[in-house]
């Protein structure tokens, strides 16, 4: 009489070869069609053109944006750290040697700076007394002084971003990456040469980091939205200069 165990094990195991073989199956089925972006924004999702438009009409709706970095241009190198609002700006602005700062409210631009700033070069007795004068006070620059719409374009939120968040060149889509702990994103203009953007994953598409392109900088952007206060400086704190202002090793 033949024995039916080996037929039953054999069975047996090429069942649990087919339970095995399902559950593998399901499980690799499973990583593979996972989803990058399940509990994003979508904007992922989109195309290169797509979120470009989105990210900036995000930045462009926000009330507030704060922006730390660099930019680079035929001026000189410029570092920011400025709060932008429709209604104005306030924050810092280091060029060269000196850093100084800017508080507009409206049309109303204020400048700050200590006396290094203030002294020419050639350091006369009428740039010593100068720079005396103005050291750590707010100055009101003059709207008809020839820095004025320069120093004012630091405190422009739609100036800067509209100049900021261009990118050049067809706009290609590239990896994910994280900005604060955000994770981003990223389109760029060209291979990058054009410039590149990182744009959140989470929330509104606001742009969160820029790159420009031919090495113009890279700046953060954060607190979108967020309001700040804007209060003209004390009497205490400011001169009325007047006139033109002195020229100074500032710019």
């Amino acid at each position: 009489m033949t024995s039916s165990a080996p037929a039953v094990r054999a069975r047996r195991r090429n069942a649990f070869a087919v339970v095995l073989c399902a559950g593998l199956t399901v499980a690799l089925t499973a990583c593979a069609g996972e989803d990058p972006d399940k509990g994003t924004n979508g904007v992922g999702k989109l195309t290169a053109d797509q979120i470009d438009k989105k990210a900036r009409a995000a930045a462009d709706a926000a009330e507030a944006v704060r922006l730390t970095g660099k930019l680079v241009s035929k001026g000189g190198t410029y570092t920011l750290d400025m709060q932008l609002s429709g209604e104005g700006g306030t924050g810092s602005v280091t060029s060269k040697q000196n850093t100084f700062a800017l508080l507009r409210i409206g049309d109303e631009l204020f400048l700050k700076a200590d006396a290094g700033f203030w002294k020419d070069e050639k350091a006369d007795d009428e740039s010593d007394q100068a720079a005396d004068t103005l050291e750590g006070k707010f100055v009101k620059v003059p709207e008809d002084d020839p820095t004025y719409q320069q120093l004012r374009g630091f405190t422009e939120k739609k100036t800067l971003l509209d100049g900021m968040l261009t990118l050049h060149g067809k706009i290609n889509k590239s990896d994910r990456d994280t900005v604060g702990g955000v994770p981003t994103v990223q389109i760029m203009g060209g291979e990058g040469e054009g410039g590149a953007l990182d744009v959140s994953l989470k929330g509104t598409p606001y742009p969160l980091r820029v790159a420009r392109g031919g090495g113009g900088g890279t700046v953060t952007l954060a607190h979108w939205g967020e309001s700040f206060p804007l209060e003209a400086p004390s009497d205490d704190d400011t001169v009325d200069y007047g006139g033109e202002l002195p020229r100074s090793s500032g710019g």
